[in-house]
């Protein structure tokens, strides 16, 4: 199997890994330039850097650079480590450049109205592809959304198309509360079908908020299903305008994909990013 043609099926299945390359040698090793060795998620490889010691210390920071997507340069000089004492003594030293692969993040944002249009441009210029969803003909199609690589033209179709991986980022910005409810009710059970988005948002002032949940609540959904929904969406940066308010969430999806370390999840604050409500 090609190494490549796994990083695309891996990408495509929204899965992470990581690829060590062999990018400088000297002297005599047990590979040469180039060699490539590929870490899935689950620990099994691809391709190998030479094996022995060598290949199992880079096996482990693969593992590493997949948990923390963070790319690492690893030097190893064969001719002084006898730990290396399997084969591999040739009397030359390699450097080993590991770098995470990481799925294309997939945003999928629920309702067509302006802020789904500005935040949509946003997203995909932030390297984000888009997916639409709209029970509107008028507001979900290709003219009103260019970028997009899927739109569905029902709420229903979305919910049953759509599959959620750690790649998938979820918006709500419906234009009503009903929808809006329909959407959460959805995205915070998938994970319980097997599925689990990376991030959940959903737009709208603190008590919008508060009264989905609790008609959600009321309806049989475990209120704990909402610790990991961010809402109000977007970080406060005191947006008023649509194109701001894509800005505040697009920081805050980067911020996600990115492991910003002081982004927590917010269930139910007070902030001015949401207040504005979608059309």
């Amino acid at each position: 199997m090609d190494v490549f043609e796994e990083i695309v099926s891996i990408r495509k299945a929204g899965h992470r890994a990581a690829l060590a390359t062999i990018v400088h040698t000297n002297g005599s090793i047990p590979s040469y330039e180039a060699s490539r060795m590929l870490v899935r998620d689950d620990g099994s490889i691809l391709g190998t850097v030479g094996g022995g010691c060598v290949e199992a210390e880079v096996w482990a920071a693969a593992k590493e650079v997949i948990q923390s997507e963070l790319p690492r340069k690893m030097t190893f000089n064969l001719n002084h480590e006898a730990g290396y004492d399997s084969g591999l003594i040739c009397g030359g030293t390699l450097e080993i450049f590991v770098e995470p692969i990481l799925p294309q993040p997939m945003l999928y944002i629920f309702g067509g109205g302006h802020i789904s249009a500005a935040l949509a441009r946003t997203a995909n210029q932030a390297g984000f592809s888009i997916g639409i969803a709209d029970d509107r003909d008028t507001f979900a199609n290709a003219e009103r959304f260019p970028m997009s690589s899927e739109i569905y033209a029902s709420y229903e179709e979305a919910f049953e198309k759509i599959r959620p991986n750690s790649a998938t980022y979820i918006v709500i910005v419906t234009r009503g509360h009903k929808d809006d409810m329909r959407v959460l009710s959805w995205a915070v059970e998938t994970e319980s079908r097997g599925f689990s988005p990376r991030y959940i948002g959903m737009i709208g002032s603190r008590r919008k908020v508060t009264s989905v949940y609790k008609a959600l609540e009321t309806a049989g959904v475990s209120p704990e299903k909402f610790e990991r929904v961010h809402a109000p969406v977007g970080l406060d940066i005191g947006a008023l305008t649509p194109e701001e308010i894509a800005v505040s969430i697009t920081a805050e999806l980067i911020a996600v994909r990115r492991n910003a370390g002081n982004l927590a999840h917010k269930s139910v604050k007070l902030s001015k990013v949401a207040t504005l409500q979608p059309d």
